[in-house]
């Protein structure tokens, strides 16, 4: 038998599945891969091409690129494992169907396990001794009686290769071997006990013996030293902390049944096995000889096998989770209100070491430096206050940007009480922001940090970072490693390409999303455009020095490296202000350009006055000005480009206060209302800053009146919120909170210790399995008589 692979089919195949599972016509997926076969990237796609792929947007275009590598991947695999099993005469037009039907890389790869190249095992040493026969005569014949059939089986002396075949009760073994070998490779069984385990499974972590509770590193992981959950309930966050806590040989994990077997009585997966093999005890003389080699399948080869397999199945969903959550807090920081064009002033607190002071201008250029010494040991708070008053009404600062790091909420003292000593001598009233630190040392150390400020101390580069934040938290954290801002949780838990490929799309999503200044942004910012390398981004750079300012976006296809593929894909993105054409200044597409004209032409009107012309542009017909390969949708585009020109899709800027006198985690009382910002989001919950070095929690259920089954539904990373302290743990340093204002803390401690009882008696009674169900007996049915005799 021979298989072709046709590559035409097979594409076509995966475009249809693709389609399906989008929910979307094949058309719009044809089109979609075919761009991103050749080149296009994501954000030019879902902006630029939706009259191709009929509007697929971002997060639809991502999922697909997604599947397209997966499922290539598995037509690949597919493809191998048909040729190995062809080339050993094996494959039947019946497993040739089921290689052909599976649908996933795990369903492939239980098909092709019996037939898969590997190291000699018991079961193979066995059959090459002629084991098998009696193998297939005990199972097939259960009358037989064991010790005699294998007499005739029994080898006069050690075989050549070290096998040892003289005894009786090594035959039978060698034939137990063979068995449990053919029934653990058996698919249909395999993946009906994956699925059982799956569905009724539980994840059981205890704490290692050995292990010292009261340890620091060990009470960590309090909560799963008793721990017991339906492994397909178990949350994300709880997934990731047990396998820490197992990888730190901490915890001792294991996948148990739902009703665990009496100390010599068979398990409820020994009965399944039975009945799939259809066989059950009949007090026949091979039973107990089978029974054995049922169980020794069970706990030597499925057993093991299976809760890897479902570990692995559980940490791969808790990492998707985990990483989605991180992608989304991510780009909730990324789109953060900017504070805009304003001088700005960055505090880097620090005790010992000294706050670090850093002016920038409104472009972000570093003004001026210093280092100040208000906290212990020099407690020069007059001095501090003198030199950061001169900064301010030489600088004419507008905004004071602080660190959330050490020494935050002293340094936000120091901050109001200089804006309270300039009063009416400031040219406006200033501000004061506390802004996330995250990264601030990565890029301060980085290779592009010395670019950018080569004779400024590393230490004073923190401070410069955190007042550019402040002005547009886009640009300036596009120059730091995703991984190292710090929104995600359990990030160095979940597979770190994946993470980083996931977290590099949103930066790409956010920074085309919002659009980029040609002639401010840095080499960073620029290489996150569509189609701009790091390579191309630094000539860009490169030639805006050399030539001054780009006064339209024709003038990119001058830059060395930046051919007409990569301007098609990145001019979009890339705004002009100020230039020889205003629809530089746009989202508008060069290509569309002759579209433009050809609205001015009908509306007699000139660029500058159709542009904010709300009333003229939403009377227009975009089905008037389609032409070749610019239809309806990229006319919509344009007019709603036209109507809000350069419009920036980030919120307003706003600012959280912090409450006076509550500088740390033991100044907070409960039912004291407060104000912060959302500094991480995870599906329990979210982690809000109230400038007292201790995030506190909001619990999923304490976010609002009504359910709410994941809390970004509600809060999003940087939006400031109120939230009153239900409880403070200081040692632990945990603090509890609640959106819900109307709420007393000394109810939420009564309901919650109630819903803990009622959630222990409900762990308790499920674990002593105390009610058998209809299904579990049908499972145990096999072994009925078994279980009243003796193994």
């Amino acid at each position: 038998m021979t298989l072709v692979f046709d590559a035409v089919t097979t594409a076509h195949q995966i475009n249809q599945t693709i389609a399906r599972e989008l929910g979307v016509a094949d058309r719009q997926v044809e089109a979609a891969v075919a761009l991103l076969g050749q080149g296009a990237t994501v954000p030019f796609i879902a902006r630029y091409r939706k009259e191709a792929t009929g509007g697929l947007d971002d997060a639809q275009l991502r999922t697909l690129d997604e599947r397209l590598a997966y499922l290539r991947e598995l037509e690949d695999r597919r493809a191998t494992i048909c040729r190995s099993i062809e080339e050993q005469g094996k494959l039947t037009p019946v497993l040739q169907a089921g290689l052909l039907q599976a649908s996933t890389k795990q369903e492939l790869e239980d098909l092709y396990l019996p037939y898969k190249p590997k190291r000699r095992t018991k079961a193979q040493i066995a059959r090459e001794a002629g084991l098998e026969p009696l193998a297939d005569a005990l199972f097939g014949a259960p009358e037989g009686d064991p010790q005699q059939v294998a007499q005739a089986f029994v080898k006069p002396e050690k075989g050549e290769d070290g096998s040892d075949f003289t005894t009786v009760p090594a035959v039978l073994d060698g034939a137990r071997d063979i068995l449990a070998e053919r029934w653990a490779e058996d698919s249909t069984l395999v993946q009906s006990m994956r699925q059982w385990l799956w569905d009724t499974g539980v994840l059981v972590s205890r704490l290692t013996d050995g292990k010292n509770p009261d340890d620091a590193e060990v009470a960590k992981f309090k909560d799963y030293f008793e721990y017991d959950e339906p492994v397909h309930t178990v949350p994300s966050h709880r997934a990731l902390a047990v396998f820490r806590g197992r990888a730190q040989d901490l915890l001792n994990v294991r996948l148990a049944q739902e009703v665990e077997p009496e100390p010599g009585k068979p398990s409820l997966a020994e009965g399944r096995i039975a009945n799939h093999l259809g066989w059950s005890h009949r007090q026949r003389p091979a039973d107990d000889w089978i029974r054995r080699a049922v169980a020794w399948t069970w706990r030597v080869k499925l057993g093991l096998s299976l809760e890897r397999d479902l570990f692995g199945r559980l940490r791969e969903a808790a990492e998707a989770v985990a990483i989605k959550v991180f992608a989304d807090n991510l780009r909730d920081l990324l789109l953060a209100a900017p504070a805009g064009a304003h001088t700005v002033m960055g505090l880097d607190p620090g005790i010992r070491t000294g706050v670090k002071v850093a002016v920038v201008d409104a472009t972000g250029k570093l003004l001026e430096t210093a280092t100040v010494y208000p906290h212990e040991p020099r407690r020069d708070w007059q001095g501090a206050l003198h030199t950061l008053a001169t900064l301010c009404a030489r600088h004419k600062v507008a905004l004071v940007a602080i660190g959330n790091g050490t020494a935050s909420r002293e340094t936000d003292r120091l901050a109001a009480e200089l804006i309270k000593l300039l009063g009416d001598k400031a040219a406006h009233a200033m501000q004061k922001v506390v802004v996330s630190e995250a990264g601030a040392s990565v890029y301060s150390a980085s290779a592009y940090a010395s670019e950018e400020m080569p004779d400024v101390d590393v230490s004073l580069r923190g401070a410069a970072s955190i007042a550019r934040r402040l002005q547009d938290p886009l640009a300036e954290l596009v120059k730091i490693d995703p991984k190292s801002i710090g929104v995600g949780q359990y990030q160095h838990d979940v597979n770190q390409s994946e993470l980083a490929r996931t977290l590099d799309a949103v930066v790409e999503d956010c920074v085309n999303g919002v659009g980029v200044d040609l002639n401010t942004a840095s080499a960073p910012l620029l290489s996150r455009v569509s189609g701009l390398s790091g390579t191309v981004a630094k000539s860009v750079v490169r030639w805006r020095e050399e030539h001054g300012a780009f006064r339209s976006r024709k003038e990119l296809l001058k830059v060395v490296g930046l051919g007409p593929k990569a301007f098609e894909q990145s001019a979009g993105f890339l705004r002009i202000r100020g230039g020889d054409n205003p629809l530089d200044m746009t989202g508008v597409h060069p290509e569309t350009y002759p579209v433009v004209q050809a609205i001015l032409q009908t509306t007699g009107q000139s660029v500058a006055q159709l542009m904010g012309n709300t009333t003229l542009l939403q009377s227009l017909q975009p089905e008037q000005f389609a032409r070749d390969g610019f239809g309806a949708i990229t006319v919509k585009d344009i007019l709603g480009e036209l109507e809000k020109p350069g419009r920036d899709p980030r919120p307003d800027f706003v600012v959280a206060r912090f409450n006076e006198g509550v500088e740390d985690i033991a100044d907070l009382k409960p039912d004291m209302v407060l104000e912060g910002t959302v500094s991480n989001v995870a599906q329990f919950g979210a982690f809000v800053d109230l400038g007292v070095h201790q995030d506190g929690l909001v619990h999923v259920s304490q976010l609002s009146h009504r359910f709410v089954n994941d809390a970004r539904e509600v809060v999003k990373t940087g939006q400031v919120v109120k939230v009153k302290v239900l409880e403070v743990d200081v040692p632990r340093k945990r603090i509890s909170l609640t959106m819900k204002l109307d709420t007393r803390a000394a109810d939420h401690a009564s309901s919650r210790t109630g819903r803990f009882e009622a959630a222990g008696r409900n762990t308790r009674s499920a674990a002593k399995g105390a009610a058998t169900t209809p299904t579990q007996s049908a499972m145990q049915s096999a072994f009925a008589k078994l279980q009243q005799r003796k193994p």
